[in-house]
């Protein structure tokens, strides 16, 4: 047998497991909403105060829940979900910005998110199926803390917020920031192939900084007053943040979503996440009939994929928050 026939063979076995894998979708009929929405206030703060003792003692002291009331039912509730390998302290200037307007806040790590050991493996086993269930309990949550609710997520946490837009009739407005349907990474028709390759292999994490990486040394772990976010990812974690994705744009393309509003809000200089596949979102909603509204911060502002996170370096946070409050607040 001679080695051009072995590779010859080896191509053919990649080409048929491409188009194999290309083809099968990823199993995304299993996830669903559950709804359980809280009957009042004191319903809702015992939901958060149950959460917060759930946590206590394993995750970073400015990664808990957290509740910014006014001591009872507010007009108006905003809840946040962080990004990917971030936690809540990523919103919580914004936050503190909506509280002064008057709403009840709430900030819920995302499942596996915010740990004390920024090292963890935690993220390796995040599921689609926990996410959906995060999701419904974030907005259960926040019926019991505001007469309209409006639930607003970050990248990954803009998927999530897809998601509850697609299924929760009881969430007034829902607002996609930088929603990761799609990665610049990945072209969007090799999504399919990517989600069921990356779920099939062992796990991989890479690091968020490739200095690090190249040097091979951990960073030094953060103090308990300081910020944390995860120095890598999971490869597997992001790939279930795809086929959650995958579910939404599915249902999407063959009804209405169930929210009242949506907003979905891109960034034209953003290098994380495929704009097109968020683009194609809205067309498919627009279509069933859907209240939604599309902005795009243009490209010559240059701002960061993550324009949430005040920590971060060359953030332009004094241009994006006053839009997005605008935006979410006039309604």
């Amino acid at each position: 047998m001679t080695w051009p026939f072995l590779l010859a063979a080896a191509l053919l076995v990649l080409i048929v497991a491409k188009v194999v894998l290309s083809r099968r979708r990823p199993n995304i009929g299993v996830l669903a909403s559950h709804p359980r929405p809280a009957a009042d206030y004191a319903d809702a703060l015992q939901r958060v105060t149950a959460r917060r003792a759930l946590e206590e003692g394993r995750y970073n002291l400015l990664c808990h829940t957290q509740l910014l009331t006014h001591g009872q039912k507010t007009a108006r509730a905003i809840a946040f979900i962080h990004g990917y390998t971030n936690c809540p302290n990523q919103f919580l200037m914004l936050g503190q910005q909506f509280h002064d307007l008057g709403y009840n806040v709430l900030l819920v790590p995302m499942p596996r998110h915010g740990l004390a050991d920024f090292m963890t493996n935690e993220p390796s086993r995040l599921t689609a199926e926990e996410m959906t269930a995060y999701a419904d309990d974030v907005v259960d949550i926040a019926r019991g803390l505001g007469e309209r609710v409006t639930l607003a997520g970050l990248s990954q946490g803009g998927v999530l917020a897809g998601w509850a837009a697609q299924t929760r009739a009881d969430l007034d407005q829902a607002v996609l920031l930088a929603p990761g349907f799609g990665l610049k990474l990945v072209p969007t028709p090799l999504t399919v192939f990517t989600v069921n390759v990356a779920l099939a292999l062992p796990e991989v994490y890479l690091w968020w900084d490739s200095l690090v990486r190249f040097n091979r040394a951990p960073p030094a772990p953060p103090g308990p007053d300081e910020v944390q976010g995860y120095p890598r990812f999971s490869v597997h974690g992001l790939a279930q943040q795809l086929r959650l994705g995958l579910a939404v744009l599915a249902r999407a393309r063959q009804s209405a979503p169930a929210a009242g509003e949506i907003i979905a809000i891109t960034n034209g200089a953003d290098l994380a996440v495929e704009n097109s596949v968020t683009a194609r979102l809205v067309t498919d909603w627009r279509a069933h009939g859907a209240k939604i509204t599309a902005y795009e911060f243009p490209p010559n502002l240059q701002i960061d994929h993550d324009m949430i996170d005040p920590h971060r370096d060359n953030q332009q946070t004094g241009l994006v928050y006053p839009r997005l409050i605008e935006m979410i607040n006039m309604r």
